[in-house]
């Protein structure tokens, strides 16, 4: 099968839609399968052989964080490019209401288009407005995929119509065989996200630290995204910075080598998520996660029994299960064993054959207007030459 896949969001600055597309791609490679992903870069981004580049794109306010985004003529002369060299079977647009690459595909795309829903957020003055200039391209959507129950509810309330749920993916044995670091283990709390992000929720971590080390003295932190690090800690008292070690961007290994390696897996955002693959690498790794009580935390965690859950932007919620799981490895162990069973679902090879089955009911579906279209009118009705 040839498949377009459209990301919405740049390449070159890491996010969760875009790893997701990453990994599908190369999953449906592994396959045998044909496809080339269209995505804004910057120039001098290296992007993988499958990978076509729209242009750069441009920071915009989205979703409560700043995404960048690729709209305007010339991008849509390129997706308009891309869409007659590809001849494709079907094009797989993700965030198709985002103001980029993905409702450019919908107005220009012919034939069966795939949309993936994954955001999650209140209902809207922005998207009711947005809704007549969306209606003609969303009408051109043969199937809707939305990632979790969250993003679904978000797209029956702005934009009406349904989706299938299906979640982002997660090569689980990628995480679960990685190597631990000696030097990321003891006593140690993991964050993994963007640090000047507010909604990541790293203040609340912060804001809690100083209760954890007073009940756990050896504790530490271990913080890997991009942001000012200085910042971050302004919050802290002096004496307890040199317990936060900050990574920088870490590359997937180190990444799995983390999860792997932490005692409690910290996820303390405060809101907008639809799903949380963070929490699935987490739990393919086998750590022990604490992630704040939102809506698909919850059900990413089966609802605690896979992870342990604070109130939402609490300090002293967030410092009281940390403390209580950084003093008991038989719940560390417990919550390590359901959540390694628990992710299996997650696991590309189960995710993937969902999407492709989506890919071969609109495919088929397609076929069979088109043959249906070649049959004469009278024939279709039933009638004959002398009627």
């Amino acid at each position: 099968m040839k498949i377009g896949i459209v990301c919405p969001y740049s390449w070159d600055v890491p996010g969760g839609v875009q790893f997701h597309i990453r990994d599908l791609a190369e999953h449906l490679i592994g396959l045998g399968h044909e496809v080339s992903v269209l995505t804004p870069s910057d120039d001098e981004t290296g992007l993988p052989p499958y990978v076509v580049s729209a242009g750069r794109a441009v920071p915009v306010p989205y979703n409560g964080s700043v995404a960048r985004l690729n709209f305007g003529f010339l991008s849509a002369a390129r997706v308009r490019r891309w869409l007659h060299d590809g001849v494709f079977d079907v094009v797989h647009i993700h965030e198709p209401t985002a103001p980029s690459l993905g409702l450019l595909t919908c107005w220009a795309a012919q034939g069966p288009i795939v949309a993936t829903f994954h955001t999650s957020n209140p209902r809207s003055r922005a998207m009711l407005a947005a809704y007549p200039i969306l209606q003609p391209a969303l009408e051109k959507i043969s199937a809707r995929i939305a990632v979790s129950e969250y993003a679904r509810r978000t797209l029956v309330e702005h934009l009406g119509g349904d989706a299938v749920v299906i979640p982002n993916g997660v090569d689980v044995d990628f995480f679960a065989k990685a190597d631990p670091n000696p030097a990321w283990s003891g006593q140690t709390l993991g964050f993994i996200g963007r640090i000047d992000e507010p909604r990541k929720g790293l203040p609340v971590l912060m804001a809690a630290f100083p209760r954890i080390v007073e009940q756990c003295p050896d504790v530490r932190l271990l913080v890997a995204g991009r942001g000012d690090e200085e910042e971050a800690v302004a919050s802290l008292p002096p004496e307890l910075r040199s317990r936060v070690e900050f990574l920088g961007m870490v590359s997937d290994e180190d990444k799995a080598r983390l999860l792997r390696s932490v005692d409690v897996y910290v996820a303390p955002n405060t809101g907008g998520e639809s799903f949380g693959i963070i929490l699935v690498e987490a739990l393919s790794a086998g750590a022990a996660v604490l992630a704040a009580d939102l809506d698909a935390f919850a059900q990413v965690l089966d609802q605690g029994a896979a992870g342990e859950l604070f109130s939402n932007e609490d300090p002293d919620s967030l410092a009281a299960s940390a403390i209580a799981l950084l003093r008991d490895p038989a719940r560390r162990a417990e919550l390590s064993t359901r959540g390694s069973a628990h992710v299996r679902r997650f696991d590309w090879s189960t995710v993937a054959a969902d999407i492709l089955a989506v890919y071969e009911t609109v495919t088929d579906g397609a076929a069979a207007v088109a043959e249906d279209e070649r049959i004469p009118l009278r024939t279709r009705l039933g009638l004959s030459r002398d009627t």
